[in-house]
């Protein structure tokens, strides 16, 4: 087996799946050995494992927070192809943790600042943009021809989407997912060990589990979760160390504390175990339980919340109607910004039943959160308390400040 930057490696034991089909992976460039020279001086890696990299293509699902760490040191690292799936544009919002983007970025599409940014750290990476949702129509042919994925998702649908996928496709699937103070991080492979649904047989109700819009998330977790999913899909490449094929680890950033858990294969999966009732991708708004979904929003409305535009709300009250405005986000997202001026009263949800003494069944109350969820679920508390004229603000108050007000910050 030859390690120098003009033999071809012919060890096939030593070469990925994904070499090229005459068994040959690609040289490097004099320009490529002086760049990655700090990895072929490991005998971990040498030049053998930088040629795996070179020949590996890799698909990011999403180029956010875990996206943006997961873009850069893998191209860094010298990873031949990554592909990468997003259709959002960058705001202000994301500043604070998808460190790939710029405040001069601000308004462009992710995939587009992520592919300057990504061809900045080392032109010699192929960047494969998909601007789409991924969804059960397109996702096999957007996955069959990278080697392996990685889970940089926000939401539960997409996150099952890309689980069935891989495993239907046989590819290994970096998981991470964060919130808060809190991050997870695994690699599901369901040819070696577990699939993520092995984990999570079922998804939690609509709303159970706040987003991260919601609930927030501290700006370099992501950061540190990304770091490591990226470093899964590395050693997965080089076939160097153990990776967290059958292993959660977990990590505490206010406590500093790492847990790993010990994960099994499931013989009852529906996806990858013994008999499978999951044989094709499904309808995973619907499996998750999700109606009325966009992307990027905490809006979860079921067809039986009574809701209200922003629009609509704004021209009640200048017509002076009698209206009660109730927020049910917390104190401290109140001091954010909040519609006090048009006469908003702050309850927050976890106060609300204990509360209901304040509010009159008489009155006309519309609730409203950031984007809907939380009110959806206060509206229907006072539907079961006997309250019958109540309405759901629709988009919650990023909708009145995209719509009524955009003097107002987003957050």
């Amino acid at each position: 087996m030859s390690e120098n930057g003009d033999g071809p490696v012919r060890d096939q034991d030593a070469l990925p799946p994904w070499a090229t089909p005459d068994g040959v992976l690609p040289n490097l460039s004099r320009e490529e050995i002086e760049r990655y020279s700090r990895h072929l001086i490991m005998p971990e890696v040498s030049m053998t494992g930088q040629r795996k990299m070179k020949s590996a293509s890799v698909l990011l699902i999403g180029a956010g927070g875990l996206g943006s760490p997961l873009g850069l040191y893998l191209a860094a690292a010298g990873i031949g192809r990554i592909g990468i799936v997003d259709f959002d544009v960058v705001d202000h919002s994301n500043l604070q943790r998808q460190v790939i983007h710029g405040t001069k970025d601000v308004g462009r599409l992710k995939l587009e600042s992520a592919r300057d940014r990504i061809h900045d750290v080392n032109p010699n990476v192929q960047v494969d943009v998909h601007a789409l949702r991924l969804t059960s129509d397109n996702a096999l042919e957007v996955i069959r021809p990278y080697d392996i994925v990685v889970d940089g998702t926000d939401n539960f649908p997409t996150r099952y989407l890309t689980n069935d996928a891989c495993v239907l496709l046989e590819k290994p699937n970096v998981y991470g997912s964060i919130f808060r103070f809190e991050g997870q991080v695994s690699v599901f492979d369901a040819k070696r060990g577990p699939c993520y649904r092995c984990l999570f047989r079922e998804p939690p109700p609509p709303g159970m589990v706040p987003s991260c819009a919601e609930g927030g998330v501290l700006g370099v977790l992501p950061g540190i979760i990304g770091s490591l999913q990226a470093l899964e899909t590395i050693k997965l490449i080089i076939g160097e160390g153990e990776t967290l094929i059958g292993r959660l680890l977990l990590f505490d950033a206010l406590a500093m504390q790492w847990r790993t858990l010990t994960l099994r294969k499931n013989p009852d999966c529906p996806v990858c175990g013994d008999n499978p009732t999951v044989t094709e991708l499904i309808d995973y708004l619907e499996f998750c339980g999700v109606t009325d979904y966009e992307e990027g929003s905490d809006e979860r409305g079921g067809e039986d919340i009574p809701t209200i535009s922003a629009g609509e709300l704004d021209a009640r009250l200048e017509r002076g109607d009698e209206l009660r405005l109730v927020d049910v986000r917390q104190a401290h997202e109140w001091e954010i910004v909040n519609l006090g001026d048009r006469g908003a009263e702050l309850i927050p949800l976890d106060t609300l039943v204990e509360r209901l003494s304040e509010l009159d069944s008489a009155d006309e109350i519309v609730l409203h959160c950031q984007g809907g969820t939380r009110s959806a679920k206060a509206l229907r508390q006072l539907q079961e308390a006997g309250f019958r004229k109540v309405w759901n603000l629709r988009g919650g108050i990023l909708a009145w400040q995209k719509e009524v007000d955009p003097s107002l910050p987003r957050y």
